[in-house]
Parts: structure tokens; sequence; C-alpha cells
């Protein structure tokens, strides 16, 4: 094989800078390293309802692909991953405070590379949020000005990111008045987000805890009617 393989000279490549060039084009058009993992632990995440072992899977690829070639959206699906760990995966809460922390630091990442990504801001603030709640109510609310901050980002950049309303709505219905909180501000978000997407159950879900919290009871009972009857969740897990 090597003897039937032309020479770089018999080719015309006889300077070492335009070897270099040459390898620097094929490379700059080489499939990205890691991006069949990514996409993977996509359609691993989009459904790990049916199997939560899934959101193991899905993180040991990101993980994987992180390693290879950081992207800004490789680390952005790899900290949803580790709040979903959290969340579903973890038994203890020094498991959660883990997954949590870890998510937290590749959403910095994320960030680092790409300033102006809502969903890395947005995956921060989150994991965060649940870092701090773990550790109790008095740490939450230490924490509070940086989640706030990180939330107010993400609407910034994006004013019509559902997880962001809901989570800026979230933040005005848990937080005491004192501190921000505003339940008819917090209505509004929820509403808001339920317009852009309008599929979106967890909005709804957040909607009905907050006019459960106002004992509105009937319209709380229609909320969650409907998010029963939704026969297209866009956020089905």
């Amino acid at each position: 094989a090597a003897a039937e393989r032309p020479a770089l000279a018999d080719l015309g490549v006889r300077s070492p800078a335009l070897l270099f060039m040459l390898l620097a084009v094929a490379l700059a058009f080489a499939p990205a390293a890691g991006a069949d993992e990514a996409s993977e632990a996509r359609t691993l995440l989009a459904t790990w309802h049916q199997e939560p072992a899934r959101i193991d899977r899905a993180r040991a690829l990101l993980e994987g692909a992180a390693a290879a070639r950081p992207s800004a959206e490789t680390l952005t699906e790899l900290a949803r991953a580790w709040f979903l760990t959290g969340d579903i995966r973890a038994r203890s809460d020094a498991d959660r405070l883990g997954a949590y922390e870890r998510g937290a630091e590749a959403a910095r990442r994320a960030i680092a590379l790409a300033p102006n990504s809502d969903q890395a801001h947005l995956w921060f603030a989150l994991n965060t949020g649940r870092f701090a709640e773990t550790r109790g109510a008095m740490k939450a609310l230490g924490m509070l000005p940086t989640i706030r901050e990180a939330s107010d980002t993400v609407l910034r950049l994006n004013p019509r990111n559902v997880d962001g309303l809901i989570l800026a709505g979230g933040i005005l219905a848990e937080v005491p008045r004192l501190m921000g909180g505003d339940r008819a501000r917090a209505e509004a978000q929820f509403k808001r987000a339920l317009e852009v997407d309008p599929h979106k159950t967890a909005a709804r879900i957040e909607l009905a805890r907050l006019y459960i919290a106002m004992k509105r009871w009937a319209e709380a009972r229609r909320e969650l009617q409907r998010v029963l009857e939704e026969p297209a969740a866009s956020d089905l897990p």
C-alpha cells in the first residue's frame, strides 16, 4: 500500500508551508470530534422518561465529546445532563450537590466560550438554583443574587426563552415579597411562557402551583386538567 501511495513530491507538495496549509484546510472541513456523541446524547435526553438510565449514558457521551473537542453547545448539553442527574438519578443530598455543582461548572465553561448563549446562562442558573435549594432555605437566599442575575441574563439575551420565563416566574413566586417576590408578576411570566409555547406542560404546572398557593382552586384545577389532556407536550419527559 505504501508503494502505491503517491509521494507528496509527486503531487507537487514540496513546501513545508504548503503542506501545513493543506493540513489546516483538511482539519477545518473534517467532522467535529464528538459531534455524533453529542447528537446521540440529545436523543437519549429527549426520551429519558422511557429509561432513566439514558441520562447516565447521555452524560458519559457528552463528557467524552467535551473532552475531545469542547464547544459551548456540548458543554450546555452536559450541564443539562448533570441537572437531570441531580434531579432524577442521585440518591443522596451529597450526590445531588455534586451533580448540580458539575452542571454549573459545565455551564460556566460554555458561557466562557459563548457569552451570548442564553441556554448556557439558563443551565447555569438552574444548576446553581437547585444546588442552593438542596443546601437549605437560608443558603438559597444567600445565593439568590447570583441566580437572579443569571435568570435576567437569559431573558435579556432571548426574551422568548420559555424555560427562562418559567425560571423567572418561579423566582418571583417563591421568593419572599421583601426580597422581590411578586406573585402577580410570576403569573404573568408563566402565562408569557405559555404564549410562546402552549404545549409546555412545565409552565402550566408551575402556574397551577401558583394558583394553589393563592387558593385559586378552580384555576389550578383547570390548568392541571389541561396538562392531563395535553396531546403533544413539548417537554414530554
